[in-house]
């Protein structure tokens, strides 16, 4: 029982449930690269790559956040300020999930293990980011955004123009939602010193640029349709996705306590759905 449970608190470190946000637009990438076939091998490694590096980053996050983490009343009962892990356990996590990301990377191609180091590097550094920059959520956002350049190299060992714009497509839909979900620490942020664009902007502030950045990833879902030559289904899908979109802002303009409502359910049915319609058209063309 104190192993499945120390599995479980894991899960809850790592927040594993939070990687239906990136892993759909990398598998949308990979069948993209793949023009719709499934190559096993690769996909495993591919999918290995995801969880070992996500978990890595995240345990890390723990780690450097714990001392805020026990300030914050919102974040108090965290595995490491409860004490329900220790920071050794925390610290081995780390850095065995981190050696495993570049030995699977190893495994895809030499341009995909080459910069195995880097993706780590960028994973770790938005840990820190709040304590030197206000530009935190971007940060998030370049993090999470090179999951679907990162399976495309994989697929093909070089980056494509196409994959780079759905990774800069993530980067400003993860940046759009992280601002209005960082609101629920506006005020804990500013007393403590964390940096953030909610405490430079304020409330009103990160709504605006949040809707901004929103529809600049929505011109840029519309943009990786035209360079890939999707057809009508990912048209649809794109419509929808703008339609999770207004329910996220709609829903958080009139009561931020929906935050988590709003911010599972619309970001989470969007990439599930997204993915969903670029197999279809794949598919369907193929």
């Amino acid at each position: 029982m104190a192993v499945l449970t120390k599995i479980r608190h894991t899960f809850e470190l790592i927040k594993f449930s939070h990687t239906v946000f990136a892993l759909p637009f990398a598998l949308a990438a990979y069948f993209v690269a793949t023009s719709g076939r499934v190559e096993w091998r690769t996909l495993l490694w591919v999918l290995a790559c995801l969880v070992l590096a996500r978990t890595s980053a995240m345990a890390f996050n723990r780690l450097a956040d714990a001392k805020i983490d026990a300030d914050n009343p919102r974040t108090r009962q965290r595995h490491l300020p409860a004490g329900l892990l220790s920071r050794r356990f925390v610290m081995g996590l780390t850095l065995v999930t981190g050696v495993g990301f570049l030995l699977a990377a190893r495994q895809l191609n030499t341009l995909a293990f080459w910069l195995a180091p880097f993706c780590l590097a960028v994973l770790y550094l938005y840990s820190l980011t709040k304590r030197f920059t206000h530009y935190t959520q971007l940060f998030l956002g370049l993090a999470l955004g090179l999951a679907p350049v990162g399976a495309t190299i994989a697929v093909l060992g070089r980056m494509t123009v196409s994959s780079l714009v759905l990774g800069l497509a993530v980067l400003f839909w993860v940046a759009g939602f992280d601002l209005l979900y960082s609101l629920q620490d506006l005020n804990f942020d500013r007393e403590h010193q964390v940096h953030s664009l909610p405490v430079k902007l304020g409330e009103r502030g990160s709504f605006l640029l949040s809707r901004t950045f929103h529809l600049v990833f929505f011109g840029l879902l519309l943009l990786y349709g035209y360079l890939v030559g999707f057809g009508m289904v990912y048209w649809v899908g794109c419509a929808l996705s703008a339609l999770f979109l207004l329910y996220q802002h709609f829903t958080l303009r009139s009561d931020l306590n929906k935050i988590q409502a709003a911010f599972f359910t619309a970001n989470g049915l969007l990439s599930l759905f997204f993915l969903g319609f670029v197999l279809g058209d794949l598919y369907l063309k193929y």
